[in-house]
C-alpha cells in the first residue's frame, strides 16, 4: 500500500517537476543568449543581429534543424535569411532532399519560382510588386530632407527617403516655420535642427524633433547666429565647417577646419582643406570626413575630399556628376547622398551617392521639388518607419538596388 502511495506521488509530480525543469531550462537559456554566453550562430534580419544557440534553434524550428544538421559550412556561423543568389536557390534549396519531400516547402518553392521568372522577364522596374516575394522590405534607416530654399523663399518642407523602394515620402508638418542654410544632426533619438536663414533673420536657434511622437521643442541656442553651416559627427567629435554669410569673411571664401571635442568643450584647429568652399557638405563616412561640393568664389564644385583624423591630411576622391553647392548631405545604407542644392544656374533635385568601397558615384532618383539650402539627417530604427516608407502595395518603375541587386550577370533575388 505503501509503495502503490509512493509510486502515485511520484506519477503525480513528474510532470509537475518536468514542466518546472523545462521552465528553468528556457529561462537559463534565454538568459545565457541575452548575455552572449555560449552562443554559437547569428541570425541577421533586416539589419539586426541576434546572437543564439543552435541546439535550441533546432529544438523549435524543423527548418533550423535541417540546416545547421545538413553540410553547411559550420565555420559560416553568421545566417542570413535574404539576398540569396537565384543559382544557390536552384542547386542548394529547390534540390534540398527535405525541401523536395515536404508538402508545406512545395507552394514556397512554386511562387519564388514564379517571382524569378517575373524579374528575369521584366526586370525589376516593371516587375509585379502586389507579390509580397518581390517587393521591398522596410528601410531600418530613414533619411530626412528638412526645410531649405526652394521657389525663391525658404520652405518648411520635409521629406523622407526610403532607400529600399528609392522613393520621397512627404511628412511636411505645417506647423513649422521655414528654415534654410541650417545644420542637422541625429542623436540618441532626436532631430537637431540647428542655426540658419528665414530670409529675414540669422538664427542661432536650436530645435528638436522627435520622429516617433512627431513633436518639436526648442533647445539651448548657440552663442552665435550662424547660416551656411554643416555639421557632422565621428567618434565622439564634432567636426564643423562653419561659413557665415555664404562662407565668405570679408575678403575671401574659407578653406580652414576646426574640430570641437564634447570633453574638454574646446576648438581646434585642424589641416586646411585643398579647395576654398562656401555652402559645403561635410559628413562622416567610415573612418574618414568627407567635405563635397560648395562654392569657391568664383564656381560651384564638383570636387570633393577625405579628411583623415589619424593623419590629419585631406585627399582628393573622384568628382560628382553635378556640380553643387548649398545641398543636403548624409550616409544611408552604407552610402554616402547629395541631396538638391545650387548648380551656378538653378536650384536642383537631382541626387546622387558615393561609395567609398567601389570609390564611384551613381545616380539616386530625383526628389519631387527643387530645393538648394537644405539639410538631410538620418533616424536608423524606427519603431514606426512604415508610416515614412514608400508604400509596397503599388510600385512601377522601381529601382530596388540592394534589395534586390538584380542583374544578368548576378541575378541575386530577394527571399
Amino acid at each position: 500500500m505503501e509503495m502503490e502511495s509512493t509510486a502515485a506521488s511520484t506519477r503525480f509530480h513528474q510532470p509537475h517537476m518536468e514542466r518546472k525543469m523545462s521552465a528553468m531550462t528556457c529561462e537559463i537559456f534565454n538568459e545565457l543568449r541575452l548575455e552572449g554566453k555560449l552562443c554559437d550562430v547569428v541570425i541577421k534580419v533586416n539589419g539586426f543581429e541576434f546572437n543564439a544557440h543552435k541546439n535550441i534553434l533546432c529544438s523549435c524550428s524543423s527548418y533550423f534543424r535541417a540546416l545547421f544538421t545538413s553540410g553547411w559550412n559550420n565555420t559560416e556561423k553568421k545566417v542570413r535569411l535574404a539576398l540569396m543568389h537565384a543559382e544557390y536557390f536552384m542547386n542548394n534549396v529547390k534540390m534540398n532532399d527535405y525541401v523536395k519531400d515536404s508538402e508545406e516547402c512545395k507552394p514556397v518553392i512554386i511562387n519564388a519560382l514564379k517571382a524569378m521568372y517575373d524579374l528575369n522577364m521584366n526586370g525589376p522596374s516593371n516587375s509585379d510588386f502586389t507579390n509580397p516575394l518581390t517587393r521591398p522590405r522596410l528601410p531600418y534607416a530613414i533619411l530626412f530632407a528638412i526645410g531649405g530654399w526652394s521657389g525663391g523663399s525658404p520652405t518648411n518642407a520635409i521629406e523622407a527617403y526610403d532607400a529600399r523602394a528609392d522613393r520621397w515620402v512627404n511628412v511636411t508638418c505645417e506647423e513649422e516655420s521655414p528654415r534654410a542654410y541650417h545644420g542637422a544632426a541625429y542623436l540618441k533619438g532626436y532631430v537637431y535642427i540647428i542655426g540658419g536663414f528665414d530670409s529675414v533673420d540669422y538664427f542661432n536657434s536650436v530645435k528638436r524633433f522627435d520622429p516617433v511622437k512627431k513633436t518639436w521643442h526648442q533647445v539651448a541656442p548657440m552663442h552665435s547666429r550662424r547660416c551656411y553651416v554643416s555639421v557632422t559627427v565621428l567618434s565622439n567629435f564634432i567636426y564643423a565647417m562653419v561659413y557665415i554669410c555664404g562662407g565668405f569673411n570679408g575678403n575671401e571664401c574659407l578653406f580652414t577646419a576646426e574640430v570641437y571635442n564634447t570633453e574638454s568643450n574646446q576648438w581646434t584647429v585642424i589641416a586646411p582643406m585643398r579647395s576654398r568652399r562656401s555652402g559645403i557638405g561635410v559628413i562622416a563616412y567610415g573612418e574618414h570626413v568627407y567635405a563635397v561640393g560648395g562654392f569657391d568664389g568664383a564656381n560651384r564644385l564638383r570636387s570633393a575630399e577625405a579628411y583623415s583624423p589619424v593623419a590629419n591630411t585631406w585627399r582628393t576622391i573622384p568628382t560628382m556628376f553635378n556640380p553643387r553647392s548649398n545641398f543636403g548631405i548624409e550616409v544611408v545604407d552604407d552610402l554616402l547622398f547629395v541631396v538638391g542644392g545650387f548648380n551656378g544656374f538653378t536650384t536642383t533635385f537631382n541626387v546622387e551617392c558615393y561609395d567609398e568601397k567601389t570609390d564611384e558615384w551613381y545616380d539616386a532618383h530625383d526628389m519631387s521639388i527643387y530645393r538648394s539650402a537644405l539639410s538631410c539627417c538620418v533616424v536608423p530604427g524606427l519603431a514606426n518607419v512604415g508610416e515614412y516608407a514608400a508604400r509596397r502595395d503599388n510600385f512601377t518603375g522601381l529601382a530596388l538596388r540592394d534589395e534586390v541587386k538584380y542583374s544578368a550577370s548576378t541575378s541575386t533575388l530577394p527571399v
